[in-house]
């Protein structure tokens, strides 16, 4: 009898030593949470959830931490995001940013991507790199974005729901609603 409690004890303190040097979780263990929403590998197929393939680093952990903080509003993603530290943002930063691109195929209206491209180029392409296939610094992946989240996004900025970026403000503000329809439509057709 004590000789099978001693290989129990042994057994059980060999599992507990095996668990304990067991290596913590990947960027991509954690960022595959997020897949339910935002896609495999950030490729999103959902019309109101963003693409995170390919955003940058900086742009995915400003966007956790005002998440977390409240800053920026949501439905789910506040609540999420509580769950994470900072070095999980990190890791899903650098998760992220190395996925590519991804493309979407969405109906567009023509017209209005042609004015878009114009506005873009004028406006917005100093932030925006590449018809918005990058970002420069903590500026978000625009490029083919689901129209329906551009919106509401842009919806939450006109109404004063998120707060927008001081360059971007100066930038917005002058454009109809005409001119910020199109620019959007322009963002949602560029998929190369």
């Amino acid at each position: 009898m004590k000789q099978c409690w001693n290989a129990a004890l042994a057994a059980g303190a060999l599992a507990l030593s095996v668990s304990a040097q067991a290596a913590p979780p990947t960027p991509e263990m954690i960022s595959f949470s997020c897949a339910g929403c935002h896609g495999t590998n950030g490729g999103s197929a959902g019309l109101s959830m963003p693409s995170l393939a390919s955003q940058s680093k900086t742009a995915i952990i400003d966007a956790m931490k005002k998440f977390k903080s409240g800053e920026r509003p949501s439905t789910v993603m506040g609540r999420l995001a509580k769950g994470y530290t900072d070095a999980d943002f990190e890791a899903m930063g650098n998760f992220f940013s190395r996925q590519k691109f991804h493309p979407t195929a969405q109906a567009v209206d023509k017209a209005k991507v042609a004015k878009g491209s114009d506005l873009q180029e004028a406006n917005c392409s100093r932030c925006h790199l590449d018809d918005g296939k990058d970002g420069k610094d903590d500026t978000p992946v625009m490029a083919s974005q689901w129209l329906t989240y551009l919106q509401m996004q842009m919806d939450l900025y006109q109404s004063g729901k998120r707060k927008m970026p001081e360059k971007m403000a100066e930038k917005v503000k002058p454009l109809s609603k005409e001119d910020l329809d199109a620019l959007l439509h322009f963002y949602a057709s560029v998929n190369k």
